[in-house]
């Protein structure tokens, strides 16, 4: 198998349960149109404030949030503590812009921690390193809502970036220390621009943000976006973002422990609850990109944008129920899976996934074939013991069909499933490959 970069954190758990839940919630629901509205319009903060004032998720239940995670087959959760637009979810000290003091009235975030771990889901936070609305925080020339103002300069010179270092490290310090075991830390992002207008890791003084998560929470995983170097390894799992990699990534020639983060609809890239966006991906895409993750060594981070009432909306349900009626049948394709060994094959139109403690082999079939599968190689002719289908555990029968050699150009060490008629009414069907 391959051997991956090494780091810091636990990630022992993380590469086996391959499948989690990413939040983003926000006064940003409100508007309804993404979560970088502010950014998008240029809006300034005296207009932002009907948001803040009027926030007030009346249905908000997270135990309804869990189970519905839950029953989707997800094993751990990432929630927005704090977005771009520097809202905070929790009863942090170090502001006054906080659900505290909103029509909610309470601390949000620790309820829907405590019931995720109720169903037996870890823990990730996700913190953003912009802040948008902190009088302290530089107004750069790319992001900030205030980017065209006239006065940026001027408004700029009373403001101090590091004073805005020390309030993300002390937000830190209460994140890792009032909620218990965190599992993920999941930061984001870094911009640093060869001319110097971005945000990097001096803006954020990641290495002395990175020894002080290390001190209160040493097993944390932590993500590669407080732009520092992998070697030494300083981060543990490797984030793209609304991609899925063509191969297992690397970092220096060696694979990485990696996750995609994706969201439901494939259009606008918005991350909060969007009203309006039509262009949802289906439960069978949805599927097909979780194999496809697992397929290449990788995790998936599948994101909700909760509405601004507190609820997961009717096509987030509707989804994430999709995929947990395949998860029911098909989850020991996923969890504790990963690439299949190189030796062999994969079908055309299908991916492997692979179990190494259990010796199984997964074709996932993205395409329903005609009659046959064929499976080329000496590590199937030499290995394969038996073959079922996943959803029902109905035998697939299999053999070295003369006819088919004759017709497949004479290719040796070629072993021919042959399919049902019938596609399984299931999302992805997979084919369970038992290796001696």
């Amino acid at each position: 198998m391959l051997e991956t970069l090494k780091t810091p954190g636990d990630t022992s758990w993380f590469t086996h349960d391959r499948f989690g839940l990413f939040i983003h919630w926000g006064l940003y629901a409100m508007p309804s149109r993404h979560e970088w509205l502010r950014s998008i319009n240029q809006i300034n903060n005296e207009d932002y404030e009907k948001y803040f004032k009027y926030f007030d998720p009346d249905l908000y239940d997270p135990r309804q949030w869990a189970q519905a995670a839950a029953d989707a087959g997800m094993k751990y959760f990432v929630i927005t503590t704090k977005h771009h637009e520097g809202f905070c979810l929790w009863d942090t000290k170090q502001t006054d812009y906080k659900a505290t003091n909103t029509p909610a009235g309470r601390d949000l975030l620790r309820p829907m921690i405590e019931a995720f771990r109720e169903k037996g889901i870890r823990v990730g936070l996700y913190h953003s390193l912009l802040d948008w609305h902190h009088p302290q925080y530089v107004i750069d020339a790319q992001n900030h809502p205030l980017r065209n103002h006239p006065d940026r300069l001027k408004l700029n010179a009373q403001r101090d970036q590091q004073k805005y270092a020390d309030y993300l490290h002390a937000q830190t310090q209460e994140l890792l220390s009032q909620y218990g075991q965190i599992d993920i830390l999941w930061y984001d992002f870094s911009f640093p621009n060869e001319d110097g207008t971005g945000k990097g890791h001096k803006d954020w003084r990641s290495p002395e943000l990175v020894k002080l998560i290390r001190k209160l929470q040493p097993n944390v995983i932590l993500n590669d976006r407080l732009d520092l170097p992998a070697e030494p390894p300083t981060w543990d799992v490797k984030t793209p973002e609304q991609l899925q990699p063509r191969t297992w990534p690397r970092v220096n020639g060696k694979p990485v422990v990696w996750e995609a983060c994706q969201t439901f609809s494939t259009h606008n890239g918005s991350w909060g609850y969007h009203r309006d966006d039509q262009s949802w991906r289906s439960v069978e895409q949805l599927v097909q990109t979780l194999i496809d993750c697992v397929s290449k060594g990788g995790n998936l981070l599948l994101n909700v944008g909760p509405t601004a009432r507190g609820e997961f909306d009717a096509r987030s349900l509707d989804r994430l129920a999709g995929i947990g009626r395949w998860m029911k049948y098909h989850n020991r394709s996923i969890y504790g899976c990963t690439q299949a060994p190189p030796e062999f094959i994969t079908p055309q139109d299908c991916r492997l996934t692979y179990n190494p403690e259990r010796k199984r082999l997964y074709i996932h079939l993205f395409v329903w074939p005609y009659k046959h599968i064929h499976l080329e190689g000496n590590a199937f002719a030499e290995r394969l013991a038996y073959a079922q289908l996943l959803n029902d555990g109905s035998e697939i029968a299999m053999g070295v069909d003369a006819w088919q050699q004759k017709h497949l150009e004479g290719r040796e060490k070629l072993i021919t499933l042959n399919m049902p008629q019938v596609k399984p009414d299931v999302a992805v069907p997979v084919i369970e490959l038992i290796l001696k």
